[in-house]
């Protein structure tokens, strides 16, 4: 359980800073802050996937409460209004935890009233209950009503909308569903309720602000149209549902609902090893869960909430943490073979758009990737047979597509090493773009991408080994062994004692980058261990900090320590200095291989109790994508971010807690 206090809730700034996150496990999902007040065009009770996981609109911003006690009313919302938050619903709160999923505490009168919010996996589907806890001694003369009041959006999550005179108004209600359908081109909206009076009158409310998108350089305004009024008689019944969904579904079934999930939730951590022993993998093993989705037949993994899709580069870097060191491997199986269908010319997508276009794959790490995730798997299960029967194939057409070239230019140079890019396109993980701009041009041979190539070959070379083809174990090996020479040659700085960040013919990038710790963590290195030590003390000098490691030197010029502003601002800072979480997962596993179990554990176990702190500081219970360079590291970007999840739950199974069985 995670808690935050009455005084948390009632301290708006404060209480503004931390949000909540519910998932549906098809991309749909529910979030505010923990007051209710939105501060993002993303916050909503019910953004419902119209095309899981893609396709996402924003049905049903929030719901407006009011509490009436013998006709005395107390409005439980909060907004923000241009100059003025109402109503100021916080200052009744008493408290907000996550239990396992959102609920609000309210007190008002002596009566104290309790809401708590819940997705439906598999569905988008949002049930809101509520229920008088106490009633204070005067409970048997007054008389109670909750009023709730739906306010809808009816857009893609990524804007914003306005009064229009478009919206048809009407209302469909019958046996406890109320439907509504405002545009004939989107879902209807099904609001299943316990039995309630029904004003019908509807109205817009208007101009809405969302600060957080302000802040961002973004449209902040909106108007929300509110269809019609539910009055709950809750002298009558303690208790009351509403369940909203793009299906029918009748207010009976909330309890039920509440059951399946609590016992769905109990079982997340039931197969992590460690996870009862340790608080941070606990609730680490929770955050996982909400990133995989389903697609078409198999499953994915949502990159990033709020605004991200699924993103083969994402994907593969997670899913040994978000499957593997949960106990789930037969969610990595599905998602293995679910993107090994849509590999092209030897290459992953790097990103399913949101409204379901064809896949686009303008990466070069994304596909090197896979050969991890299949080595992660056969580590922890050894089955060779399903990688055999549904990958091995695809796999080798992947290196045979590296080595004689395919899309942007990737190839294998006479070095052995690999080759990517052209002029204005960015194919590694530091992709920010503006326009024309390339922020982080890394076109030739980034250092990262030749140590993933050398994993791919190794992996290959085993696989080939294992399935009795003898020539092309030999070839792996010959290409592996060619582009070991080729790197130690070609990439180490002797002045400053690490690996350069990119080669590009006679060219040398020295940029004190994060990106040479891959080439010591992968289990298949070409790093000896003598220089494994002065890149790992480069970095630990120039780029860690509490949160992540920086991705360039503060002394570099090019360096930025706020990731703030307007869209060119942050993606001009996104990888020039911005502090990832993601990439202290291979930094815990190269320090364990660096320096041995016993001082790399020491480490990680101190690092990663002080960063135990921050899954109550922004999203609760869910890691940041980033982090700014310079103190204090506030988090910035998605509050919730798969990769960052997946890389310090498995450094802390994997490195710390030993979760394998060896």
């Amino acid at each position: 359980m995670i808690e935050m206090d009455q005084e948390s809730c009632r301290n708006l700034e404060r209480a503004l800073s931390h949000e909540w996150l519910e998932t549906n496990g098809i991309g749909g999902f529910s979030s505010s802050t923990i007051t209710g007040l939105n501060t993002r065009r993303y916050h909503g009770l019910l953004t419902a996937a119209t095309k899981p996981p893609v396709g996402r609109l924003v049905l049903l911003s929030k719901l407006e409460e009011t509490l009436i006690i013998d006709g005395r009313r107390y409005e439980l919302s909060a907004n923000q209004y241009p100059g003025a938050v109402h109503p100021q619903g916080f200052n009744y709160q008493t408290g907000f935890s996550l239990d396992p999923f959102p609920v609000f505490t309210y007190e008002v009168e002596g009566v104290r009233l309790e809401k708590s919010v819940f997705m439906v996996q598999g569905e988008n589907t949002t049930v809101v209950q509520y229920e008088i806890r106490e009633a204070g001694s005067q409970a048997d003369s007054l008389r109670y009503s909750l009023e709730i009041r739906p306010l809808i959006a009816f857009r893609d999550y990524h804007s914003t909308t306005h009064e229009n005179g478009a919206l048809n108004p009407r209302l469909e209600t019958k046996d406890g569903l109320t439907t509504l359908k405002p545009y004939s081109d989107l879902p209807a909206l099904h609001l299943a309720h316990d039995p309630a009076e029904i004003d019908t009158n509807g109205f817009w409310f208007r101009n809405f602000q969302y600060a957080v998108e302000q802040e961002r350089g973004l449209d902040f305004a909106e108007d929300l149209f509110s269809p019609c009024a539910f009055n709950f008689d809750l002298t009558a019944s303690s208790k009351v549902s509403l369940i909203a969904s793009t299906e029918r579904r009748d207010v009976r079934q909330a309890d039920a609902y509440r059951k399946a999930e609590l016992e769905r939730r109990n079982l997340l951590d039931g197969r992590s090893a460690h996870a009862e022993a340790n608080q941070l993998v606990k609730t680490l093993t929770t955050a996982a869960d909400q990133f995989i989705v389903a697609r078409e037949r198999g499953k994915t993994v949502i990159a990033g909430y709020h605004w991200f899709s699924d993103w083969g580069r994402d994907t593969m870097i997670a899913v040994p943490g978000l499957t593997l060191a949960t106990g789930h491997a037969e969610i990595a199986r599905s998602i293995l073979a679910e993107f090994a269908n849509h590999v092209d010319q030897g290459m992953l997508p790097n990103r399913f758009p949101d409204t379901g276009e064809t896949p686009e794959y303008n990466t070069v790490d994304a596909t090197l990737w896979v050969f991890e995730a299949v080595r992660s798997l056969l580590q922890y299960t050894n089955d060779y047979e399903f990688v055999r029967a549904n990958l091995y194939a695809v796999l080798a057409d992947i290196i045979d597509w590296h080595v004689k070239g395919t899309r942007y230019n990737i190839h294998v140079d006479d070095d052995g090493l690999l080759y990517s890019g052209e002029p204005g396109v960015q194919l590694t993980w530091m992709d920010a773009k503006v326009g024309d701009w390339v922020v982080t041009p890394r076109e030739g041979k980034p250092v990262e991408i030749q140590a993933l190539w050398y994993n791919a070959l190794r992996v290959m070379e085993h696989l080939a080994g294992k399935f009795k083809e003898t020539m092309a174990k030999k070839n792996y090996a010959a290409r592996a062994d060619k582009a070991r020479a080729s790197f130690n040659k070609m990439f180490w700085n002797e002045e400053v004692g690490c690996l350069y960040d990119v080669v590009n013919g006679d060219a040398r990038d020295g940029s004190i980058r994060p990106n040479q710790i891959l080439a010591i963590s992968l289990t298949n290195s070409m790093v000896s261990k003598a220089r494994a030590k002065g890149i790992l003390g480069m970095v630990q000098r120039e780029l860690l900090t509490p949160r992540g490691l920086r991705t360039l030197s503060p002394r570099d010029p090019n360096y930025v320590g706020r990731y703030k502003g307007d869209p060119r601002s942050r993606d001009g800072a996104y990888h020039q200095g911005t502090v990832w979480p993601w990439l202290m997962g291979p930094y815990i596993t190269a320090y364990v291989k660096t320096f041995g179990e016993k001082a790399g554990r020491k480490f990680a176990i101190e690092w990663l109790a002080d960063f135990q702190d921050h899954l109550n500081e922004a999203c609760l219970g869910q890691v940041s994508e980033i982090f700014d360079g310079d103190a204090p590291h506030t988090p910035r970007g998605c509050v919730a971010q798969a990769w960052s999840v997946a890389e310090l739950l498995r450094a802390a199974a994997e490195d710390v807690y030993k979760s394998l069985n060896k």
